[in-house]
């Protein structure tokens, strides 16, 4: 591995991997905490529709992605707000339509030639320079967002009731915190696809989780295993020639399955407790 340190697009790739980590660790640990993992879902797919719309028209595929992502995201969030009953149908159906949009207009864009599976499930190998440049900046919009409002955020997310109590601007928060989530499938489009931004996205936070106290030593810890994932099975890709994007998500899946079972002991041993 030392020895591909020396190759640009490795140095890329592992940059890549500690930026979108970044993002992972705060707004994943967010989508875990408010339990809005579908939800993040139906935006992440949805999202292909901008790559299909960049393509037609010309346009840099992170432009039409991130306007298309955020537009969604501002739907999805006054959907969930004003018809919570019908949300999950609506999300559904956003989902498929997005990336319905996406392959037909992939399909009529002429001399269309770009490798549709790099969006699908991603190619961190191939991230060039400038990608890179737009991952630091959404990341500082990130933390700029979260800094700024992280109190309302964190009663948003444990107490929604009691955040409308204090005044909290409850509805102009859940739209901010959807938009992060667009923001945070943009810059993972090229590390593991559209298909699995939702696992590294939720992955880490979930293990995190069960070992934090606090939502910031979450945060923290989120973007650890983030950064262990990626730089892992981007190590294993390299070595077995494997598709990086899949590779990142396997040694993710192995951590999440091998911390449930250490978990199973300790959740008997609860449940035996409750039935005494």
């Amino acid at each position: 591995m030392l020895e591909a340190l020396q190759l640009e697009f490795m140095r890329n790739a592992l940059m890549a991997a500690f930026l979108t980590g970044i993002a992972c660790g705060v707004i994943g640990t967010f989508v875990v905490v408010n339990r809005i993992v579908f939800l993040s879902g139906g935006i992440a797919h949805a999202a292909y529709g901008g790559i299909g719309l960049a393509f037609f028209f010309g346009l840099p595929y992170a432009v039409g992605t991130l306007g298309f992502a955020l537009l969604v995201a501002l739907v999805m969030a006054t959907v969930t707000l004003r018809a919570r009953h019908r949300s999950d149908t609506i999300i559904g159906v956003l989902w498929a339509v997005g990336m319905a949009l996406g392959v037909i207009l992939l399909d009529l864009t002429p001399g269309y030639n770009v490798d549709l599976m790099s969006f699908l499930f991603g190619s961190i190998l191939a991230v060039p320079t400038s990608d890179l440049w737009l991952m630091l900046v959404l990341d500082g919009v990130i933390l700029l967002a979260v800094t700024f409002f992280y109190t309302d955020l964190l009663a948003l997310s444990y107490d929604e009731d009691f955040a409308q109590i204090r005044g909290i601007r409850v509805e102009f928060l859940y739209f901010l915190l959807l938009a992060m989530v667009a923001l945070s499938v943009v810059m993972m489009i090229r590390v593991v696809g559209l298909i699995l931004v939702i696992a590294l996205l939720t992955i880490p936070p979930y293990i995190a989780e069960r070992h934090c106290g606090s939502l910031k030593t979450m945060m923290f810890l989120s973007f650890v295993l983030s950064c262990f994932f990626s730089t892992t099975g981007l190590w294993l890709s390299y070595t077995l020639n494997l598709t990086s994007g899949a590779t990142i998500i396997m040694v993710a899946g192995i951590c999440f399955f091998i911390s449930v079972l250490l978990e199973l002991p300790q959740t008997r041993k609860m449940l035996s407790l409750r039935k005494r």
